[in-house]
This record gives C-alpha cells, structure tokens and sequence, in this order.
C-alpha cells in the first residue's frame, strides 16, 4: 500500500469545497493576506510603539540611554537570530504550525512585558517578543510570495506594506496616548487581544504547507551567529557607557570585537560551505537579491537606527509629551501606505529602479532636514521632514522586494526572505548601537566646547548671569544668592538641551550619508526589462 506523506494528509482534510477558505477558492490568497498583514502589524508595531516611551521608562526605573536601548535593541536582536531560524522550522514542521506558534511567542512575551517591574525583566520578556516577532514576518512574507502568482505578487505585496505603514503611523500615537493617559505597561498590553484574533483567524484561514524536503538544522551556523550579533552590539553600547572609564581601549571591549569577529568568520565560512546552511548566502550570488540585501543593511543602518532620536528631541528638547511626539508620525504610515501598492503596480508593470531613486533621495533629504533642528524648531519643519520620510518609505519596499525576489526560485523562497529580514534587523540593531553610542559620544564634546565657551570673567557671561539673576528675585522672590545659583543652574541647563540638539543633529546627518550609499547598489541593480531579456535569450 503506498504510504502517504504527512503534507498530503493535511492538504486531504482541508478539502472543504463550499468553504471561501479552500485554497482553491479565488477569494483564498486575500484572505491570506489579510490574516498575514494583522501578523505583520503587531510585529511592526511594537518596534514603533516603544519609541515614544522611552523617556518614561528611563524615569520609571532610572535607567540612561546606554541601558534603556536594549528595550530596543534586544527586541531586534531576538529577530534577527530568529529570523533564519524560521524557514528551517517552518519547512519542517509546517508554515501555518510556526505562524502560528511565532504569533504566540509574540502575544506571551507582550503580556511579560507588561508585567515588568525593572529593566532586566522588560529587555529579557522583549526578546521574547523578539523571537516571536522574528518567526511571523519572514513566513509572511513567504506565505503571501507562495500564494500570489508572479504578475500579482507587487501589488500584492504593497498591500502588505500597508500593514508596516499602519503600523508607523498609529503605533507612535497609540503608545503616546496611553503613557500619557495611562502607563507604559498598557503599551505592550494592547497586543495581547490583537494577538487572540490573529491566532484564531490563523487557525480558520491558513492552510498547511510542510516542504517535502527538509534539510538538516545547522547548529554551527546557529550558534556562530547568536554568539557573533549580541556581543557585537554589547561592545558597541559600552564603548561609551558611563560605567567604563578606560573607553574603546578596555580591555573587555576588545575581547568582545575579538569574540564577534571570530563568530563572524565561523558563520560565513560555515554557510558557504555545508550542504545544508541555516542562510544560504550563496543566494547573494544572484546579482540583484545580493544588491537588494546591501541596501537593506546600509538602509536599516540608516532609517531603524534613527528612529528612537525625534521622539527623544521632542519630549526631551520641546517638552512634546508622548502623544504629541507620537502623532507627528501618523502621516507617515498613511503616505506610505496610499503610495505602497501603487508603487507595486507601476513595478510590476513598468519599471522598479526609478521608484527606489526618488525614495532613497527623499529619506536623505529628510534626515538632513532632521540635522538642523534647535530649541526653536516649528512644528511644521518637523512634519515637512516626516511628509518625506513616508513618502520615500512607501516608495522603496515594495519594488524593491519585487526586483530582489523575481530570478529567485520558488522552493528558495523562505530562505530568500529570512535572509532580507535577517540583514534589515542587523541592520536596524547595528545602527541603534552605532546611533547610541555616537550621540552619547557627541553630547559630551558639544558639552566641553559650549563650557569652554563660557569664560566667567567675559563681560557677555557677567552680563548674562546678572539679568537672569535679576529676572529671577523679581519673579520668583528669591534672594540674591538663591537667586544667582538658580540663574547658573539655569544656564548650565540650557547649555545641556543644547548639547543634546547638537547630539542629536550629528546623528541625523550620519543617518542622511549611510542612507545615501544605497544609490550605489540601486545603480547596479538589473532592471526587469533587462532580466526578462536575459531569460528569452
């Protein structure tokens, strides 16, 4: 009797005729989408919805930035170990039956997270989110490239854009709105219901898929990469940190370097020589997917690793609060998303590599309107910027993923995704590291050069200080020592804001030039017209 693998099993008891959920019904792959870009919106949002938190959470545990971007950076880390990892799980044991698990690991680890009562046990609960979160948005991305057809599949994944872009513009505003109002804590509360309806509608929409060739896990690749990322990021955080005075020169932190660079060099060596990698990074080797992947990594550098700095000026510098600072974001998501599937058309149609142009020159030309920012800044100069960001955004994923991805085998599909995730997150943490680091850095120079500019014998600082001084007993009714010690601490204080801005400006303009380099691998992308070419040749 002929034995009858275990995909064919699953495949026979889904054969519901009636059912709009049959993989055969017409209205099938839209309902996939559908349940896959809820996934992809939880996912996205918690990575948008921390960011203007994070001031009340550094004073709610008393932490600084070198501690509390591990809120972040831990979350990004758990994916970008978990996102290789993925395709192998979801080919063994089945792409609904890891979505699924992957929504859970997200859903669990949000209900932790709000449960956290101090630093290490939010950063520990955040990389459980992280794992999760790292499971969804690669076999979504599968999941959806699986079921639409190639002529189909930008458009299709412009509509799965939408999801990102919802997630950018509401997340921000929603996380204001309940650490003003609220706590914190409900930040990571409002997924938990969000998490319930996506596992349920999995369970109802999807069906299975199990690949009926399964390779073997590759525990070296595995363990060189999660030894190679964390300790990487670790040493890049504390080369700065207040608590290690000898610098980039401890030597605890050269062993760290020492330590990632030998993981590096196992990693890469491993993948391009077993026959079963955990990322197949001989996929590079296709010219446009290996371009599309350097862009991702300079662009996640660049955008992620920027996106924890203006909420941090507007609450810190503007005295914004959360809501305020959050709402700025909300027309980023909608530009994003109206523009997505209209790119993705255009891209499947015409040609993709004009939209990638005009989006990366407009996220540049945003991040260096974002290094001129003061105390002073009009709301309008911050929207502007932000008007630019959404639309370069809503410009660039859609085509870009559609050229990448159109020489790729189906059967490489999960691989081809979990390596752009892994590459965008190494990206996104790299560059919160990088950023972290840089604006600490620049904060203390900006802070040495304003104080040395202060000479207290100078007429202008005599002449300062005795206004203030006088300003303050006439108003405050303190007397004149009180009065000149609150009028040095006052200016000392703006010396500080100052700093800060100028911090903050350093960082945006080095955001602007690594995302500039991504014209580079852009121009030596093929275009569609000319793959298609080379495949009737």
């Amino acid at each position: 009797m002929r034995k009858i693998s275990k995909a064919h099993k699953i495949r026979r008891k889904l054969r519901t005729p009636n059912s709009i959920y049959h993989p055969k019904s017409q209205y099938y792959k839209w309902f996939v989408l559908g349940n896959v870009m809820l996934g992809t919106f939880m996912a996205v949002l918690d990575g948008t919805i921390v960011n203007v938190s994070l001031p009340k959470i550094m004073s709610s545990f008393g932490v600084g930035l070198s501690t509390i971007q591990w809120v972040i950076t831990a979350y990004m880390l758990a994916m970008a170990a978990m996102l290789p990892t993925s395709g192998w799980l979801a080919d063994k044991f089945g792409y609904k039956k890891i979505y699924f698990w992957g929504l859970f690991l997200f859903t669990f680890g949000s209900l932790l997270c709000g449960m956290s009562s101090n630093e290490t046990t939010l950063i520990s609960s955040r990389i459980i989110q992280g794992l999760g979160a790292g499971m969804v948005q690669p076999l979504g991305m599968a999941i959806i490239t699986r079921e639409f057809p190639p002529h189909q599949r930008g458009m299709a994944l412009g509509f799965w854009a939408i999801a990102s872009a919802a997630s950018v513009s509401f997340g921000p505003m929603i996380g204001g709105y309940l650490v003003d109002n609220f706590s914190w804590p409900l930040i990571f509360d409002v997924n938990v219901p969000v998490g319930i309806i996506a596992l349920v509608l999995t369970i109802i929409i999807q069906r299975e898929f199990v690949h009926p060739n399964v390779k073997k896990f590759d525990y070296v690749g595995f363990i060189s990469v999660i030894i190679f990322l964390p300790v990487l990021l670790y040493a890049l955080s504390e080369g700065n940190a207040a608590t290690n005075s000898a610098g980039w020169t401890a030597p605890y932190i050269l062993l760290c370097f020492a330590i990632s660079a030998i993981g590096l060099v196992v990693f890469v060596t491993q993948e391009l020589t077993t026959e079963d990698p955990l990322l197949d990074l001989r996929l590079l080797k296709n010219h446009n997917f290996g371009m599309a992947n350097v862009i991702m990594l300079v662009f996640g550098m660049g955008m992620f690793g920027s996106t924890f700095l203006l909420p941090l000026y507007l609450q810190n510098s503007l005295d914004y609060t959360a809501l305020q600072s959050g709402s700025v974001f909300l027309p980023v998501g909608i530009i994003q998303g109206l523009i997505s599937p209209l790119v993705g058309l255009y891209s499947d149609k015409i040609e993709a590599k004009s939209p990638l142009y005009l989006g990366i020159s407009l996220l540049v030309l945003s991040f260096v309107l974002n290094s001129n920012l003061s105390f002073m800044t009009e709301h309008s100069f911050v929207m502007t910027s932000l008007y630019l960001r959404g639309f370069g955004m809503g410009m660039i994923f859609t085509p870009l993923s559609s050229l990448s991805l159109a020489s790729i085998p189906r059967d490489k599909m999960a691989q081809a995704s979990g390596i752009t995730n892994t590459i965008r997150q190494i990206g996104g943490s790299l560059g919160v590291a990088l950023l972290s680091t840089v604006l600490t850095a620049r904060i203390n120079f900006h802070s040495q050069i304003f104080g040395g500019s202060i000479q207290a014998n100078s007429q202008v600082f005599q002449n300062t200080i005795h206004n203030l001084t006088s300003y303050i007993q006439h108003n405050a009714g303190s007397s004149y020592a009180t009065a000149l010690k609150q009028s040095q601490g006052v200016l000392m204080q703006h010396v500080g804001i100052q700093s800060f801005i100028q911090g903050i400006n350093d960082d945006f303009l080095i955001a602007a030039g690594l995302t500039a380099i991504s014209f580079i691998p852009i121009f030596l992308m093929h275009s569609k017209n000319k793959m298609l070419k080379r495949s009737s040749i």
